[in-house]
């Protein structure tokens, strides 16, 4: 079972929206302003796509695996899945590419559902360095295979519209598991798949 935090009180529409425009009121602004308006109902809605990864349980993605594979028991890599994410100490957007990787042990999943995990623990409020081992103990968790390998590249608008702003940075993070920590044949394999040296 995964680590979705449930919220202690449910907060309704209408209270999310108030929200928005106390907020707008602390910014300067008249939420009653014409341009304004439906502001308070768009930001809601957008909240609920932006953060729809707390009503998914990752695990269920992986829950369907097929074993017909020939006996094909080598790298599995999905590169550049694009997620949308935001810092939970901002509540700024993160956006990048992540990469993943599997040595499969008997069993194989649709690679659309490597994706849907990414997106699952995305679409929450994150830290770059927990979402990345978030994604690795899940595959490692439902698939069990020989070895899990993550690397997530993202921007943080936390960075690059307040405080230093600093644009074109990245941040890199990785997490590597069973014989992607322990064996650097298969860890470098993987990091030259994804276009990383070893």
């Amino acid at each position: 079972m995964t680590d979705t935090p449930k919220p202690a009180d449910a907060v309704s529409r209408e209270q999310a929206e108030d929200a928005v425009r106390v907020l707008l009121r602390w910014a300067g602004e008249d939420p009653q302003r014409e341009g304004l308006l439906d502001t308070p109902k768009r930001v809601a809605k957008a909240y609920r796509d932006w953060f729809s990864g707390y009503a998914l349980d990752p695990d269920d993605y992986l829950a369907r695996t097929f074993e017909e594979v020939a006996g094909y028991d080598e790298l599995i890599v999905l590169r550049d899945i694009e997620f949308e994410s935001h810092c939970e100490h901002h509540m700024a957007p993160i956006i990048g590419r992540v990469h993943v990787g599997y040595l499969p042990d008997g069993k194989v999943v649709g690679i659309s559902k490597l994706a849907r995990v990414v997106d699952a623990y995305a679409r929450r409020f994150q830290v770059q360095e927990k979402m990345t081992a978030q994604i690795a103990d899940c595959i490692q968790r439902v698939l069990q295979p020989r070895g899990v390998g993550v690397v997530v590249d993202g921007a943080h608008e936390c960075m690059t519209t307040r405080g230093v702003h600093k644009r074109g940075v990245s941040m890199v993070t990785s997490k590597m598991l069973g014989s992607f920590r322990d064996d650097a044949r298969t860890r470098s394999e993987f990091l030259q798949f994804i276009g990383r040296k070893g």
